[in-house]
């Protein structure tokens, strides 16, 4: 596992150590231009301390030090006349001024001149000045070099104490319990640390929200299963009761239209449960005039049963990308809803148009239509729209969830779904896409 302090520590170790080496560079060559001038200069003052007399009066009169110079000396018709250090591998004649030699020994610094009734030239190796100017470098870089381990040191322990914040943050996140979702405090906290907890603290809120729901969902749901359950067992008793075969026969009715009831609302829970906005990866073509068309034939046979004409008032083609089990389950719904509340003789048109490029979806029935009051909160789960003179005579059992299916659908799918009154004096259900 990677350490951001290790690798602090490496990196700034390694920019410390670059950067020694790029100023050790430069350094020394500023004292090797340094020590190129002062040597040439020496050299140009030797030169010039010579007398002018004839050779043989200053033989062997004058020490050239101890900076490995060598001297040469010619009288002016070019006869050698004195070499201060025969075996050195220097040119046997003389170049007036400044020179650079390469020999097999490495490269002279030389210089010639004209003395008096002589020629001299003076040379001196540049192992001398690079080894000067080397020791010079060294000499002020030895410092850093020294006090390179206590500069590792003190960036290990400056980097851990920038690190604390999240290790406090660590600390405090392992010490929760599971259903502590209160945010974080951010107070105090470097800048660098505070995005990150405030990121935290939104998905805090976020898990917070959906849990809330989660518990709010599942005692809704075991609310509203509790009935049916209740009625399933009471009919069950009443079968165990019968003293008769048509008794028997009208309990077991009673006990199967309420363990269909009961049924339905299982299976309304699930699908609502799989239409979470989140839920389904929308990817596929779906054609809706074909999906429209199943689903009214599919209800066909119920709404015929309950005397309401139901057919398919236009149609214009029209595909989305979507997911078309869950189009299905929602208008299913919508024509379910729209069958049950609409009382005997009555009628439900569903249609399909292509507007500003835009499929719309509508399913109007003759119904008793829900209360303009109501329309926004008929989307929450088990909300029932109270019972009024013209919806106590359809006479329909619910579970106030069809339309929360439809509105997760709805958000699935990136659409939108609005209520109204439809041109019959019933509901009309838009959803457009």
């Amino acid at each position: 596992m990677r350490s951001i302090r290790r690798q602090l520590l490496v990196w700034l170790l390694a920019l410390v150590l670059l950067g020694v080496g790029i100023a050790g560079r430069l350094i020394y060559r500023q004292a090797l231009a340094e020590a190129n001038e002062l040597f040439d200069y020496q050299l140009e003052q030797i030169a010039a301390a010579l007398p002018s007399e004839p050779f043989s009066q200053v033989l062997g009169s004058r020490d050239t030090g101890d900076e490995g110079i060598v001297l040469q000396i010619w009288n002016r018709n070019g006869v050698l006349m004195y070499y201060s250090r025969p075996r050195a591998p220097l040119a046997p004649r003389a170049e007036l001024g400044f020179s650079t030699e390469r020999t097999e020994r490495g490269e002279w610094r030389v210089y010639g001149a004209i003395v008096g009734d002589n020629v001299v030239q003076l040379a001196q190796p540049l192992s001398v000045r690079n080894r000067l100017a080397a020791n010079v470098a060294l000499r002020t870089l030895w410092p850093l070099i020294v006090l390179l381990p206590l500069l590792g040191l003190a960036v290990w322990v400056i980097v851990g104490r920038g690190l604390m914040p999240l290790r406090r943050v660590t600390t405090a996140l392992d010490a929760r319990r599971p259903e502590a979702l209160d945010p974080l405090p951010d107070q105090r906290l470097p800048l660098e640390v505070q995005p990150l907890v405030r990121a935290l603290n939104g998905l805090l809120a976020r898990l917070a929200t959906a849990l809330d729901i989660q518990k709010a969902f599942v005692a809704d749901a075991a609310h509203e299963l509790r009935t049916p359950l209740a009625a399933v067992q009471i009919q069950a008793q009443l079968v165990a009761r019968a003293k008769d075969d048509a008794a028997r026969n009208e309990a077991l009715t009673d006990l199967q239209a309420g363990v269909t009831r009961a049924t339905r609302l299982a299976e309304q829970l699930l699908a609502l449960a799989r239409s979470e906005p989140d839920g389904v990866a929308v990817t596929d073509a779906v054609d809706l005039r074909a999906l429209l068309q199943e689903c009214v034939a599919a209800y066909a046979p119920l709404a015929l049963n309950r005397g309401v004409d139901l057919g398919v008032e236009a149609s214009e083609a029209a595909t989305v990308i979507g997911d078309a089990d869950a189009l299905r389950v929602m208008f299913n719904n919508l024509v379910d809803n729209a069958t049950k509340y609409t009382p005997h003789g009555g009628r439900v048109d569903v249609s399909l148009h292509v507007e500003d490029g835009h499929p719309v979806a509508r399913i109007a029935d003759s119904g008793p239509g829900i209360d303009p009051a109501d329309r926004d909160r008929v989307f929450d789960r088990f909300y029932r729209a109270g019972s009024g003179a013209n919806r106590a005579r359809t006479d329909v059992a619910g579970s106030g969830l069809g339309l929360a299916i439809v509105r997760r659908i709805v958000m699935q799918h990136h659409a939108s779904v609005s209520l109204d009154e439809s041109p019959t004096g019933g509901l009309r259900v838009t959803v457009r896409f």
